[in-house]
């Protein structure tokens, strides 16, 4: 997120309309008067046994290698991404980054962390650019001032020598790709997508560098795939129309690709939308967020590495842009919104994703937010006190923006630094900001061990296969030219949409069902529909064979191909039920799981079934996709 009021416009059928997306307000407000603070003594770093990495999820909670609550109390360390505004030789806020991150001219690296501590922070956000990963011009010894053992060295070997050092002092570091260019971020400035000016396949192919860069270094603990994906001057992201410009499927691919090619042991942050549409009263306009994934969550190799991230700022909205004058629209603000109004719209926005037992659940990062201490408006401050409740209260993952800056620049900075490296913000008395940031850190959150709970994933045939089993892929094409799904390793195909291709994974009641090894069994005909079992009359019927269960399945077109099938761990039953779908809903009361194909008719089994079977018709004036499953009893 960034803060600056840069605008830029263009002239649509006559109309001057503007488009620009969440950018933070200008910096360099009134700061404190240079002081006499003296800096914190160190802090201890984190001690290696407090957590182990890797990190993984377990509902809405990040939890460590021993499944103890890992709350990310993280903030953003920028400058990689890039501070030059495009204009001349101005850098946001009067700051040259030189593509590093910022206050390394400054004070000392172990200054600097120990500053962090101070703070109570345990992770770092860490921006990057596309851009600078290519550069290989040394950065000038004046951006390392204070950090001589620096100098001659390129922005990413600085880039290193930071994780490095963070991940050593004990933080949890993720990387964040934030812009393309290194060009500060975000107005129509060429970092719009994650594919402005670079292939999907580039930017993919530069997170499995980054991924595998940092693979050996347990406490880099996530990927965070791209920063406020928003409309350029001409077209919109989406969030699934398998479009070049689809979110959610880039987002997929690169999160399959880092877990599969580079570190899997990482998290895997998805943003939501920042902004789609123009910035003129009378047009559409809108901040989808994380709203999309209500009805398309997305499924990764590993089920608990998905964490998704939203961004808040008083100065925009939920449909303002953040501007003033020109693209300013008469849609309120986040600030301007009461405090119960503005928890509707957090949760509206994001914090349904924390809802447990969904397709969609998973932790919510709110990766930026945060205030200038140079700020008098009464709805800003008394924005900034409601949102930092509310994080509280709620127990939030959450990263400030930003964590470092320049004295007399950047007043929404936590700490800022002057030439000499005397140290100014939150830390010291007389920044307003401090009863809310302490209320956020010291407020009750769940701490140690947090109980497994079941796994809910959905999966999607609409623009190609969701073979989302290694154990899968390994096996190689089981139907060539279908399109195929499969559910992650340790889950079970529990639910079918009767069109669109939609399925719902779990492990609920009976955890990873699946016997060792890869043994598989596709399912083309009723060969394995026991004498007397007909329980689809008149349907054909792709039933497992004894002691197997439904993993997957493909079709072609809207017809069923075949299910996938995989060999149980224990004895299963055979006796069953039919669970009808194709002329309305037949979903368990309550639903877990969420609505997985909305709009659709769709079955599920009940949480403690299996599925073993799935029944359609090719009769014509019928749709001949899933109609019924056969779904039996676990064992208890």
């Amino acid at each position: 997120m960034q803060r600056t009021r840069f605008v830029k416009y263009l002239t649509l059928i006559s109309v001057a309309v503007t488009l620009f997306t969440t950018a933070a307000p200008a910096a360099g407000a009134a700061s404190p008067a240079p002081g006499t603070s003296s800096r914190s003594p160190r802090s201890a770093p984190l001690a290696a046994d407090t957590w182990q990495p890797p990190l993984s999820t377990r509902g809405r909670y990040v939890v460590d290698a021993q499944g103890r609550r890992f709350r990310l109390k993280s903030a953003n360390w920028d400058g990689a991404q890039g501070s030059w505004t495009g204009s001349g030789n101005d850098h946001h806020a009067g700051q040259n980054s030189h593509d590093i991150p910022l206050g390394l001219d400054r004070a000392p690296l172990s200054a600097l962390l120990a500053d962090f501590h101070a703070l109570g922070i345990n992770s770092i956000r860490l921006p990057f650019s596309n851009a600078m990963l290519r550069a290989t011009a040394p950065v000038p010894d004046s951006a390392v001032t204070a950090n001589p053992h620096l100098r001659g060295r390129t922005p990413l070997q600085i880039f290193d020598a930071v994780v490095a050092a963070l991940t050593r002092d004990g933080f949890a570091v993720i990387l964040n790709n934030h812009t393309n260019t290194s060009r500060w971020c975000c107005g129509i400035d060429g970092n719009e997508r994650w594919n402005t000016g670079q292939s999907t396949r580039q930017w993919a192919d530069d997170w499995v560098f980054m991924a595998r860069r940092y693979a050996a270094d347990p406490r880099v603990v996530g990927a965070d795939l791209y920063n406020e994906v928003r409309r350029n001057i001409l077209d919109d992201p989406n969030w699934g129309l398998g479009d070049d410009h689809d979110w959610h499927a880039a987002a997929q691919l690169a999160a399959d690709r880092i877990l599969t090619e580079a570190n899997p042991g990482l998290l895997i942050v998805i943003e939501g939308i920042n902004w789609t549409g123009l910035p003129v009263d009378g047009l559409p306009h809108d901040r989808p967020t994380l709203t999309p994934a209500r009805t398309l969550s997305h499924s990764l190799v590993d089920a608990r590495k998905l964490v998704y991230s939203a961004h808040f700022y008083g100065y925009t909205g939920p449909r303002h842009s953040g501007a003033t004058g020109i693209g300013e629209t008469h849609d309120a603000r986040y600030q301007d919104l009461t405090r119960d109004q503005l928890y509707q719209v957090l949760k509206d926005q994001a914090f349904f994703v924390t809802t447990e037992g969904q397709h969609h659940t998973a932790p919510v990062w709110i990766s930026e937010f945060g205030i200038g201490s140079g700020e008098t408006g009464t709805a800003a401050r008394t924005w900034f006190g409601d949102i930092t409740d509310y994080f509280a209260d709620h127990d939030t993952d959450f990263a400030y923006w930003p964590l470092v800056g320049w004295e007399g620049h950047d007043d929404w900075a936590l700490l800022r630094y002057d030439t000499a490296g005397r140290r100014y913000g939150l830390l010291d008395q007389g920044d307003w900001r401090g009863t809310a940031w302490n209320h956020l850190m010291t407020a009750a959150s769940r701490t140690g061990p947090v109980a497994p709970v079941p796994a809910w994933r959905m999966l999607t045939t609409d623009h190609g296969d969701s073979v989302q089993s290694l154990r899968e892929r390994a096996g190689g094409d089981w139907d060539p030219g279908a399109r195929k799904a499969a559910c992650p390793d340790g889950l079970r195909l529990t639910g079918l949409s009767h069109t669109g291709g939609r399925a719902l994974c779990t492990d609920a009641s009976a955890g990873d069902l699946r016997a060792a090894g890869n043994a598989r069994t596709v399912v083309t005909d009723e060969r394995h529909v026991p004498a007397g079992g007909d329980w689809a009359s008149g349907y054909t019927k792709l039933q497992c064979p004894a002691d197997e269960f439904l993993i997957g399945h493909s079709r072609r077109g809207d017809r069923v191909s075949a299910a996938l099938c995989a060999p149980a761990r224990v004895a299963l039953g055979r006796a069953g039920r039919t669970v009808w779908f194709d002329r309305s809903d037949n979903r368990p009361a309550g639903s877990a799981g969420g609505d997985f194909a909305a709009g659709r008719l769709k079955g599920q089994c009940a949480a403690g079934e299996y599925g073993a079977g799935i029944a359609f018709t090719a009769r014509l004036g019928s749709t001949p996709g899933p109609a019924a499953l056969l779904c039996v009893p676990l064992p208890s």
